[in-house]
């Protein structure tokens, strides 16, 4: 919420409270009253301000270096291909929005590549995690977090929330998200892999190369589940053992 909205909010109580306690009403109720509204307040302000990330989000144009560099990385993709991974790295940043301050990882390496690029901009990221994300958002390597089970639970939350944004079913999905499939439909050399079942039709399970992405569960790491129990934190990771943001 704007901050400046914080003293019209307390005013509005404080106005409310006087206005009823003059007519004799009692001061509990009053008190009570005025709690609900505050908490009203507060939570229109947050929704504003989602909003409002959300359109500069949409809105901004990314550093063109950034494209220069996934190009560079991976000579093979064309222009339409690059602004695939940079559509990708949009859906990361709004994944980001919706989590709040809980842990999200990268699971796409391409988009990896830009996200990496664009931190070497120090202050227009700085900038931008401010008024768009409404934090910093750290870049994280999955080895240097507080245990593999962090990460995993980055990777299943950024499930969610992908599948959530493109109106797929995260528990019973009939394709992979931008972020899920991006690897894969780039051909990425370095990239990762996922399968929408754990057994192929032809009865192999997925190499083990591959994350099963039914469940959620994960062939080659030993992430499962797709509970909210475990969510928690602030931070990031990646689906295939390297970096996320927190």
């Amino acid at each position: 919420m704007p901050l400046i909205t914080i003293p019209f909010i307390a005013l509005a109580a404080i106005g409310t409270v006087a206005a009823l306690s003059l007519l004799g009403v009692d001061s509990a109720a009053v008190l009570a009253l005025s709690a609900v509204l505050l908490v009203l307040a507060f939570k229109g302000g947050q929704r504003l301000m989602q909003k409002r990330r959300a359109e500069r989000l949409q809105q901004f144009a990314f550093p063109p270096g950034l494209a220069r560099k996934v190009r560079q990385t991976y000579p093979h993709l064309d222009e339409r291909q690059v602004a695939m991974v940079m559509a990708g790295l949009r859906d990361y940043f709004r994944i980001a929005q919706s989590a709040g301050r809980q842990m999200v990882a990268m699971p796409s390496q391409a988009v990896d590549v830009a996200w990496h690029e664009f931190i070497l901009f120090t202050r227009g990221y700085q900038a931008f995690c401010g008024r768009v994300i409404g934090r910093f958002l750290h870049h994280t390597p999955a080895e240097h977090m507080a245990s593999g089970e962090v990460a995993r639970q980055g990777l299943r939350r950024t499930w969610r929330h992908a599948c959530r944004l493109e109106g797929i079913d995260p528990k019973n999905p009939d394709r992979l998200p931008r972020l899920f499939a991006i690897d894969v439909l780039l051909a990425i050399p370095d990239g990762f892999r996922y399968d929408l079942d754990c057994a192929r039709k032809d009865g192999t399970a997925g190499g083990a190369d591959s994350f099963c992405a039914s469940g959620f569960g994960c062939g080659g790491s030993g992430c499962g589940g797709d509970g909210d129990a475990a969510d928690g934190g602030d931070g990031g990771g990646d689906g295939g053992g390297g970096c996320g943001g927190d």
